[in-house]
């Protein structure tokens, strides 16, 4: 006997297990549907047990047997329960989209009084739709189903699927499949349903016929455009390399000494969790994130803790949960958090709901097993949580202090050598010297306006239009030096200096 994939098999469970009320929430409401209607057979022992589907639009209809059409009367939600409820005969109803009617207190009731006569008439109710919010009065009569997206064979099989149907399409030989990519897509394509695997599948393969990495990236973007629907995530398609990173020696070398780990060629080892950036504004902290996606190989999403929040009690914490979800299934990732002490900051004024949603990022970042690396960075020590910054909560807390001498001039040199402007070492490291206390932010300020300068008078950019700017600029070092010195006095001791 095959065996039963284990979506089917669960589901086939609560059926038998006298649940009266089950939900399901998922966007492939396809593949629910036809697996219910084929579980009819698993359902007819003692006696075969009717499958019913209702939709407001046509009623309501026989699943499991063809009757010839929909029983339009039962179109209006409040009859078709009013119906459930008056039958003596056993039965599973699985309404669809039944949530936009689930705030009527008529309906509560109908469906309680179905739940709460299931010993005397075993009658099923299945709500499946992409986002329920089932009322309390209901909640202890019901089991949620939780989809299983397809597993990595399924997958493999669809991709297959989709190249011989272009081989029959094109009338051509057979699709040129590298073994490599196809790997790669499978894992890529993880966390879809089956219809958004073949379609994303189908948008690899039928340009060209061929399967190759050049083709991954674009499959990773539709996927992300698939499953962020909330916006809350945004996909960074510039992520940056090492070299276009000045300093930050420490931070490189943690990076690559745990590239193959966080890759997965080293199971026996944890991959790592993340690390938080923690220093002054202006000193690469950003960069310093697309740098490791660059250098991971990675895409890198980035979170807006500020789009999460929500004036209705609860929607903040389930914003947070279903972004993190997303995160988990576009694995393997970077996590970007830009500033999360703006997100998590928590005071007098907060109504609780900062703290709800830090209680949910905590437990997702100490229980995620997914290939999800997450950088955070923050630049304001006093509003971060004392729950976050603890040891244990990621592997490592970097400071990012302001350049020294040395990474000045290599920070100099990135700025002018993507601006085209070529100076000799000497003026570089006058410009380096004179630059003292200035963030890499804005020593790259002072090489762009220097050109706009160049540009005005006429002129090449030489180094006296750079150094005419960096003496004309009051850095921040300067304008808020106590509050510089106070970061720094935390840090020592604290934090792994990052260069």
């Amino acid at each position: 006997m095959p065996q039963i994939p284990d979506s089917r098999r669960e589901l086939l469970t609560l059926l038998k297990s006298r649940i009266p009320l089950i939900v399901v929430e998922t966007r492939d409401e396809p593949r629910v549907v036809e697996m219910l209607a084929g579980l009819a057979g698993e359902l007819a022992h003692p006696v075969h047990t009717p499958i019913f589907q209702w939709t407001v639009t046509d009623g309501l209809r026989r699943l499991d047997i063809d009757l010839g059409g929909s029983q339009r009367h039962n179109a209006d939600p409040t009859e078709v329960l009013r119906w459930v409820r008056a039958t003596d005969k056993a039965g599973v109803y699985v309404l669809l989209d039944f949530h936009p009617f689930l705030g009527d207190p008529v309906h509560v009731r109908l469906i309680k009084d179905v739940c709460q006569s299931y010993t005397r008439v075993p009658r099923t109710i299945v709500l499946l739709s992409h986002e329920i919010a089932l009322p309390r009065e209901l909640e202890h009569l019901a089991a949620r189903f939780e989809l299983a997206f397809p597993g990595p064979l399924e997958r493999e099989e669809i991709v297959r699927r989709i190249a011989a149907e272009w081989t029959h399409s094109s009338g051509t030989s057979r699709s040129r499949i590298d073994p490599r990519a196809l790997s790669m897509l499978i894992d890529t394509l993880g966390g879809l349903s089956i219809a958004d695997t073949a379609r994303l599948a189908r948008s690899a393969i039928f340009d060209d016929g061929a399967l190759v990495e050049s083709d991954l990236p674009g499959v990773m973007a539709a996927k992300y455009q698939l499953l962020n629907r909330g916006g809350m995530l945004s996909y960074e398609y510039d992520t940056a390399r090492f070299a276009d990173l000045g300093g930050m020696g420490r931070l490189k070398e943690w990076l690559l000494q745990r590239r193959t780990v966080f890759a997965g060629e080293l199971p026996q080892i944890e991959r790592p969790k993340g690390v938080l950036l923690l220093g002054v504004q202006g000193c690469g902290k950003s960069l310093a994130a697309r740098a490791a996606a660059g250098i991971y190989g990675l895409p890198l999403l980035r979170l807006d803790f500020g789009a999460l929040y929500n004036k209705y009690h609860g929607e903040s914490e389930r914003n947070l949960r279903e972004t993190l979800r997303t995160a988990d299934v576009m694995a393997p990732c970077v996590l970007w958090i830009d500033e999360i002490e703006k997100g998590l900051a928590t005071g007098d004024g907060d109504s609780g709901t900062s703290r709800r949603v830090l209680g949910t990022f905590l437990t997702w970042l100490a229980e995620k097993k997914s290939a999800v690396f997450v950088v955070a960075t923050a630049n304001d020590l006093t509003a971060l949580p004392p729950e976050l910054i603890r040891k244990g909560r990621f592997d490592e807390i970097f400071f990012v202090d302001l350049p020294r001498d040395l990474v000045r001039a290599d920070i100099l040199r990135i700025h002018l050598d993507k601006r085209g402007i070529e100076l000799n070492e000497t003026e570089i490291r006058a410009l380096a010297h004179a630059s003292d206390g200035f963030s890499g932010a804005e020593l790259e300020q002072a090489v762009v306006s220097a050109v706009y300068a160049a540009h005005a008078a006429c002129e090449p950019v030489a180094g006296r239009h750079i150094l005419s700017e960096i003496r004309g600029t009051r850095p921040l070092a300067t304008v808020m030096s106590e509050r510089i010195a106070a970061l720094r006095t935390w840090a020592e001791g604290r934090t792994v200096p990052a260069d």
